[in-house]
């Protein structure tokens, strides 16, 4: 016979009810709110969830009346008993509830923001540069100015391996990861690479005939070349494929010396592989050209409650190394953009060298300035939260700008920077404004995947 199972007497349910209470106040319900609910203002400090909650253990004597009572229900009711263990695990928490929409801003919207109003303004030196005489104090000091900026991509990609580390270790459910890469990364990929090969056509870029021809959309979408900008998309899909059979290494959580060194000695590795063996067309293309700032990136995201402990230790020996290494490189990019012949080897070895620094003082610059109030933070933290909508649109914005009016070599420099960073102003603040004001709806998620 079925054991009977004993149903709870009219003394009980006062004890379930202490229950929902209890959870409904840690979740922060109140009646009347639902729209606080749909989108609940929490965050953990430093983690890349703008809608979670932060949750620290109470102070002692902080804990409330109903907690108490909780909790004693808790050990009293038989079938929600708890192991000594199970009980420290399961402590009263409470909720800091952030009242404004800037508490919720975190240290990877800043590094978001940062780095995209980066990449917007490398594209619009790389415009004016072509307008200004080559040899010029103008030129020279553009040159410099784009070349310093020349570190979004490897950056996005820190950024992004450090943050699907973190997710992935704390909770690993790959159906759903790639399901969510499909939306957040596979689906906007194909849909912008549409949209930019008929708007080059539109613009008078290209030929029409490209609309009807298979090999060009193929080469389009295997290569990242709809647009000048869309390769970065298709290197990120292929680290979202590859991710998850990097996380045996994340496990052992290998120290950030390790990962400097070894990481820098695989990207060398990759480079010589491809140079006399691969021979990929397109290499940066592709994930052999980051595999440092993966391997970084994978690093920070297995050890991300010590970075900043890490970065407040290391932060001079970081900057020394940047100081080192800076000369170096922008001597040799000066060439590249002069068009003086250099060693490609040397060029992308020091590029890889600066630009994997530069995310790490970048990360850790971002949790230095998130606890700083001002006005500047919200307004570059914001930006990062549509970093995605700002990267995508802002070229066809600055294409369009451009068209309607521009400089000529030999005009004034000073009307050729100021026109192209008018154009820059433009070009971040109107997709910033869109995505902020999408964020949340529909065509958001049909155009972003967010």
């Amino acid at each position: 016979m079925r054991p009977s199972v004993p149903r709870p007497g009219r003394g009980d349910y006062p004890r379930v009810t202490a229950l929902l209470q209890y959870f409904s106040e840690i979740t922060g319900y109140r009646k009347g709110v639902r729209q606080q609910l749909r989108a609940p203002p929490y965050a953990i400090p430093g983690l890349p969830s703008h809608a979670a909650m932060a949750l620290r253990r109470p102070y002692p004597g902080e804990e409330s009346e109903l907690e108490r009572s909780v909790t004693q229900t808790l050990i009293t009711v038989p079938a929600l008993a708890l192991s000594p263990a199970a009980a420290e695990a399961h402590a009263p928490i409470t909720v800091t509830h952030r009242e404004t929409s800037a508490a919720r801003l975190t240290a990877v919207d800043l590094f978001r923001g940062m780095a995209i109003i980066e990449v917007v303004a490398h594209h619009i030196t790389s415009m004016a540069l072509h307008r200004l005489e080559p040899g010029s104090p103008a030129h020279l000091v553009t040159a410099g100015i784009n070349q310093t900026l020349h570190f979004a991509v490897p950056a996005f990609i820190f950024l992004s391996s450090t943050v699907l580390t973190r997710s992935l270790l704390r909770d690993f459910q790959l159906g759903r990861y790639y399901w969510r890469r499909t939306l957040r990364g596979l689906w906007p990929y194909v849909l912008w690479s549409t949209i930019y090969i008929v708007w080059y056509v539109l613009s008078g870029r290209r030929p029409p005939s490209v609309l009807s021809d298979p090999e060009r959309w193929s080469f389009y979408l295997l290569y990242g070349k709809s647009s000048y900008h869309l390769y970065f998309m298709l290197v990120a899909l292929q680290l979202y494929l590859v991710l998850p059979l990097l996380l045996p290494i994340a496990r052992r959580r290998p120290s950030m010396r390790a990962a400097l060194v070894v990481g820098f000695g695989l990207q060398l590795l990759a480079y010589t592989l491809n140079r006399v063996w691969w021979n990929f067309p397109y290499p940066a293309s592709t994930l052999i050209w980051y595999v440092f700032p993966i391997i970084l990136g994978l690093t920070v995201g297995s050890r991300l409650s010590e970075f900043r402990g890490w970065f407040q230790k290391y932060r001079y020996a970081l900057f020394a190394a940047l100081a080192l290494i800076y000369p170096a490189y922008i001597t040799v990019a000066y060439q590249y953009v002069l068009r003086v012949k250099v060693e490609a080897a040397l060029h992308n070895g020091l590029s890889w060298l600066y630009s994997g620094l530069v995310a790490l003082v970048l990360l850790g610059l971002s949790y230095r300035w998130q606890k700083v109030e001002s006005r500047l933070r919200v307004a570059v933290a914001s930006i990062g939260t549509v970093s995605l909508q700002v990267f995508l649109i802002h070229p066809m914005i600055l294409q369009a700008l451009e068209k309607t009016y521009s400089t000529k070599p030999g005009d004034d420099p000073a009307l050729t920077l100021g026109l192209f960073a008018l154009y820059g102003v433009i070009a971040l603040v109107l997709p910033t404004l869109l995505g902020r004001l999408l964020m949340g709806s529909r065509v958001s998620l049909f155009l972003f995947g967010r």
